[in-house]
């Protein structure tokens, strides 16, 4: 395995998501190649494919990019204080979908590699990524389904790797400032080199394939869910909570902003359209009360 086989991988994983969101959305991805000519902190190059207004999705942006740096910086280097100041490279496959009907979760899902010379000359490399779901209302079946398919995908690498992620992923998407959760969870990873090189490539391979499995038949089941203004105020409303995270602690977008990335592309998983009120009321015996009793906890789907 070397970075080309990475990069073929991400690119084709990157074009079969997108093909299938547009067979069911029926409008096409705008894409937006890019390039990042060099500075003294990054240079690169990548892919943006973003769906606005569809039938189904309000937002849909799918992004690849594959960036070298002469030091990491510090989002990265947390955990490996040895390899701060590293020459590096990282390429990645990142996505958020926000349907329109407040019946359809968001989800996203990243994939990526990230490589670092020491000062002795070796190349060390290591793989992240994960998915999670955010109901902004409840479904039983759904979470089931998508915690099932996340377990699936991990468990030809050890029937250990599962939990672990399940946890990590609640550990991860976690605000502290609301001491909430942002979902139901998923599965996430980080700084993961432990199986070799190959293995753990494999692992990543294995997530990034199930994700569609995972994520559009439950899209199927409610985008033409009827709704009012009660149900959208709310899917708004919850929104910002995904704004908020994305925002204040989520790594990847820490990474992409302290590396001198592009901006457009590290914020594609921005909803359209968010709103914040002060302490909402939730009624006990609503749907919007049992999403949060029930569904934004951490819990033990399967």
């Amino acid at each position: 395995m070397d970075t080309g086989d990475v990069k073929h991988y991400l690119l084709g994983l990157q074009h079969r998501i997108t093909q299938a969101i547009e067979d069911l959305d029926g409008q096409r991805f705008h894409t937006d190649p890019w390039e990042k000519p060099a500075t003294d902190v990054l240079q690169g190059q990548g892919i943006t494919k973003i769906l606005e207004n569809g039938q189904v999705f309000e937002r849909a942006g799918c992004g690849f990019s594959h960036v070298t740096g002469p030091r990491l910086p510090p989002s990265a280097t947390h955990d490996r204080p040895e390899l701060s100041g590293a020459p590096f490279e990282a390429m990645g496959v990142s996505l958020v979908f926000h349907p329109r009907n407040p019946y359809a979760p968001t989800v996203h899902l990243n994939v990526r590699m990230l490589s670092a010379r020491t000062a002795d000359g070796e190349t060390v490399a290591w793989f992240g990524g994960g998915m999670d779901l955010t109901p902004y209302y409840g479904f039983e079946e759904d979470a089931v389904h998508f915690h099932q398919s996340c377990r699936e995908a991990l468990a030809p690498h050890g029937e250990h790797l599962h939990p672990r992620f399940k946890t990590w992923c609640d550990d991860y998407f976690y605000l502290k400032h609301r001491n909430e959760q942002r979902g139901i969870g998923g599965i996430f990873f980080d700084d993961f080199s432990e199986l070799g090189r190959e293995k753990s490539f494999a692992v990543l391979q294995s997530v990034g394939d199930a994700f569609l499995g995972a994520y559009v038949p439950i899209v199927e089941k409610r985008m033409n869910t009827p709704y009012g203004e009660r149900e959208r105020a709310h899917q708004l409303y919850r929104r910002g909570r995904y704004v908020e995270f994305n925002l204040v602690w989520d790594r990847g977008t820490h990474f992409g902003l302290q590396s001198g990335g592009r901006t457009e592309s590290i914020l594609l998983s921005m909803p359209p359209l968010a709103s914040w009120s002060y302490q909402p009321p939730s009624e006990p015996g609503t749907p919007e009360h049992r999403l949060m009793q029930d569904f934004i906890v951490r819990r033990d789907w399967l």
